[in-house]
């Protein structure tokens, strides 16, 4: 029988594992993305791989990590002292950028060793090399996105494998940056082993893994509560990302919820086939979105763990823009793509629970890189950048302006930190008033940022919602779609949702990013705030 006590007790220890860890890697990387921005996730797991607690890092992170732990498991026992590295998409990564470091946790038991579980954290590397900086091209193929790392030892027993560390800085632009940042993940899992190792000798092995089991089963227990309370029935919405960078025209995205009891399955069938464009979303993109609607959805402090997905089925058809063919282009599924999925969970969700469910936010990442040599400090440098928007209203608030909303939850790069580190400056950075949908409660407002660039730079920008406004529900109105604009002798010109383009020194770049949008009728006025 469980204890509740000890419960709930054990659920913020194994969760303070995963906050210290990512204290940790925050202190001690190199590049501002992950510093600054705290790009980067933590969590634990059990023996089998399974997501056992999260700190509240990034969504799109967390719901993917335990297909990489898994891809670990398959393809190599570890041994303590051990470190798995991987960011292959198609292995339970996410896109190319974002690299999984999986370390064992083990402790003496008389003579031998015991497997407590695993602690892992990924962390979006500001370059991966391919071929544009940043890493976050307008591809075609995997291949061009960057390093492929499949599940490997980047450590046996606590020795480093100096040959493949040189194979991976050979291969990007800014490798001390990179060597940092590696470093930092390194610490970030002591950091977790140490810890764990600790709850094991305060309260005991056995104490430790039956805690983890009964959190599983709580998770999945009070998920099915949730599920039960929803009314049966088949609850279907569409959407569409603007295009996919390469070809014009929108690119759809169908769900049917059916929920039948205390389970529910997540069919994406007639979501658009797997573009030329770096759009596509792998399997564990689609799987990390679903997670994250139906775990806010339970609306109380229940731990995230694996345990919330078992009532929960998804049918992703393969070869689909929602579970892409390797070696399809990926890097904008999980920024761009992961939003619209949620964007259309959402809104299937809307019909079964309208007073639960809010409008659309902003429904994109608003991707920035920006790359080339620094002439004055005579080094190459990769910047990158996601910027927040509007959240949509909810059917009794109004919207957040000027935030990451879903499956991102960065910080932004502070503008001092920003004109320190790269070779230019930021002009405007203000909210974009008035971008919010008119409702009873309004659409939170999206941001304006304007950068002037000091040097001739590559800049690719991968962002949606530049044609398609994010929806209002109960009548409220949509919030306004976004606009990316550069400036060049005084001329603007406007640009597509995801371009490549050279700037010159001088020249200017100025993103507008969607409003949410509002929910209810308005009648005769807002509500006031």
């Amino acid at each position: 029988m469980e204890d509740p006590v000890q419960l709930e007790v054990f659920k913020h220890l194994f969760a303070s594992v995963a906050e210290e860890m990512g204290v940790r890697l925050q202190r001690a990387a190199f590049s501002p993305n992950i510093k600054e921005r705290c790009d980067f996730s933590c969590a634990v797991f059990d023996p089998g791989g399974r997501l056992i607690a999260q700190a509240a890092h990034i969504p799109v992170h967390l719901g993917a990590m335990p297909l990489s732990v898994q891809a670990c498991l398959r393809a190599f026992n570890f041994s303590p002292g051990d470190i798995g590295i991987v960011n292959d998409p198609y292995h339970g990564g996410t896109h190319l950028p974002d690299i999984t470091l999986v370390a064992p946790v083990f402790v003496d038991k008389g003579k031998k060793k015991s497997l407590v579980g695993f602690v892992a954290n990924r962390a979006h590397h500001a370059d991966i090399g391919g071929m544009s900086p940043g890493s976050m091209p307008l591809s075609k193929e995997l291949y061009q996105e960057g390093v492929i790392i499949p599940p490997l030892k980047l450590a046996s027993r606590e020795r480093l494998n100096e040959a493949l560390w040189t194979l991976l800085l050979a291969n990007v632009r800014t490798p001390s940056e990179r060597a940092g940042d590696l470093r930092a993940q390194i610490a970030a899992n002591k950091a977790g082993i140490e810890r764990m190792q600790s709850l094991v000798a305060r309260y005991g092995l056995d104490v430790v893994m039956r805690n983890m089991s009964a959190l599983l089963k709580y998770s999945e227990r009070m998920t099915r509560q949730l599920i039960a309370a929803l009314p049966d029935g088949t609850y279907r919405y569409q959407d569409c990302m603007d295009d996919d960078g390469v070809e014009p025209g929108p690119v759809g995205i169908v769900v049917a919820v059916t929920i039948q009891g205390d389970e529910v399955t997540v069919d994406f069938t007639g979501t658009a086939s797997q573009v030329k464009g770096s759009i596509n979303a792998v399997y564990a993109i689609t799987l990390s979105a679903t997670h994250y609607v139906f775990r806010s959805l339970l609306g109380m402090d229940i731990p995230g763990n694996e345990g919330c997905m078992v009532p929960i089925h998804l049918r992703a058809p393969e070869g689909s823009l929602v579970n892409a063919r390797f070696p399809a282009a990926v890097a904008g599924g999980n920024v761009e793509t992961a939003q619209r999925i949620v964007d259309v969970l959402l809104g299937a969700l809307s019909q079964a629970c309208p007073n639960r469910v809010p409008a659309a936010s902003q429904g994109t990442m608003n991707n920035v890189t920006v790359g080339g040599r620094d002439t004055e400090r005579g080094s190459n440098y990769a910047y990158y950048e996601t910027i927040g928007g509007g959240m949509g209203a909810g059917p009794g608030n109004h919207g957040a302006s000027a935030i990451h909303t879903h499956m991102t939850n960065t910080m932004n790069t502070p503008i001092e930190a920003l004109e320190y580190a790269y070779p230019f400056r930021v002009i405007q950075y203000t909210i974009r008033r008035g971008s919010g949908g008119m409702g009873k409660f309004r659409g939170g407002d999206g941001i304006t940022r304007e950068l002037e660039f000091l040097q001739d730079a590559q800049v690719t920008i991968l962002s949606d919602r530049r044609n398609t406004a994010p929806y209002g529900l109960d009548g409220g109105q949509p919030g306004q779609a976004g606009r990316n604009v550069l400036i060049r002798d005084q001329q603007e010109m406007g640009l597509g949702g995801k371009v490549c383009i050279e700037v010159k020194a001088g020249d200017r770049l100025r993103i507008e990013t969607p409003g949410g949008g509002g929910f209810g009728r308005l009648n005769t006025k807002p509500t006031s705030d």
